[in-house]
């Protein structure tokens, strides 16, 4: 591809997401400083002041265990920015699980709320609230109306949000209200680690990432790892999550008839 073409394509998605947030200037954002990533991203980066959605798969879907560690590690790097206010059902979330990521536990403001409604109420508060640079709530759904307060709340002081879906133990499943207002969508899966050569145990935490959904940009599917040594303290650092490798179609092939040799 030319540079020309690239630069056309590159203005299309500008205007693009200009259009979908509403004609407002396209957001600050958060590069993962890999180019394999970073380019299906709008601006160059995981956009700031807006809302991201995070789910994970399975029985994943009840504990978000990977869903949060992934949300920590995607937060960290905006702790040096303020305050991180993480809104909770359960109280269940480990700070020293945080801290072993990387993520600074004295920057952690955790609230328990007693219901989705609350949940979603105090995410708005927070995302309004001076010195907040990122919420982090964990819900079970978020409708449409529900994403635009959260995307207006974003854009008073341009915090940044993130929704965990996460379903009551043993509840059923509920339906998403259609559409979403959410800049970005990702299916988050634990993955098998990989200790260093010569190492004995496990290695850094490691999360097959999809990204199902991105508005201006395009979607895809990682195996990231956890870098392990990231400094919320230092600027010139690298992001808390690196690319191992780009995931493909994981569905499987159709069968095929089989046929006995002659």
């Amino acid at each position: 591809m030319s540079d020309f073409r690239a630069r056309q394509l590159d203005a299309m998605r500008a205007k693009i997401a200009a259009i979908e947030a509403g004609g407002r200037a396209q957001a600050e954002s958060l590069p993962f400083g890999d180019p394999r990533i970073d380019d299906q991203l709008p601006g160059g980066g995981l956009p700031l002041g807006r809302w991201h959605e995070v789910v994970g798969t399975g029985m994943e879907i009840e504990t978000a265990a990977a869903a949060a560690a992934f949300t920590a590690l995607l937060t960290a790097p905006l702790t040096r920015r303020g305050e991180v206010v993480w809104v909770l059902r359960r109280d269940d979330l480990c700070a020293p699980g945080l801290l072993g990521l990387g993520f600074p536990p004295e920057k952690l403001i955790q609230v328990c709320a007693r219901d989705e409604a609350e949940a979603l109420s105090v995410m708005e508060d927070a995302l309004a609230t001076v010195g907040v640079a990122a919420v982090v709530g964990e819900v079970e759904a978020c409708d449409l109306t529900a994403g635009r307060r959260l995307q207006l709340a974003c854009e008073k002081r341009g915090a940044t949000g993130f929704l965990i879906r996460r379903r009551p133990y043993g509840g059923q499943a509920r339906r998403d209200a259609g559409g979403s207002a959410a800049a970005t969508r990702w299916t988050v899966a634990s993955a098998p680690s990989e200790p260093e050569a010569g190492a004995f145990g496990l290695g850094a935490p490691r999360f097959r990432a999809e990204l199902a959904r991105c508005r201006g940009g395009r979607t895809g599917a990682w195996l990231l790892e956890a870098t392990g040594a990231y400094s919320w303290e230092t600027t010139d650092v690298a992001h808390p999550l690196r690319l191992v490798a780009e995931l493909g179609d994981l569905q499987l092939a159709p069968a095929q008839p089989f046929k006995l040799a002659s």
